[in-house]
């Protein structure tokens, strides 16, 4: 897809109410299944995070409550993923370091 269609779509998408989008992602999920030559990825919190949406949205929550709840799940995905990043960063330095040469023994 091309950025100038992809902004295009974001705008309308913007423009709609919530419950709306929702309805659009139906539809485009539909479509996906039907049409799309590879399944669209995700990592994985953020299949764990659309999982939830999903059985909120099946369950008939309101539309306000399932915003408020992904947006708490969104930020926690951003915390988990500076957690992971800054974890990686420390065993990339742990393997940069050279060893620690220990002295030999006193005679």
């Amino acid at each position: 897809m091309n950025d100038i269609l992809r902004e295009r779509l974001l705008r309308r998408l913007e423009a709609l109410p919530e419950d709306k989008v929702y309805q659009v992602l139906d539809f485009v999920e539909f479509l996906e299944s039907k049409y799309a030559e590879r399944p669209a990825g995700a990592p994985a919190f953020q299949k764990v995070a659309e999982t939830l949406e999903d059985t909120l949205r099946a369950g008939r929550v309101p539309v306000n409550i399932i915003t408020g709840t992904m947006d708490a799940v969104g930020k926690a995905g951003k915390f988990l993923e500076g957690l992971a990043a800054a974890g990686k960063a420390a065993i990339e330095k742990k393997d940069k370091t050279p060893p620690v040469e220990e002295p030999p023994p006193p005679a």
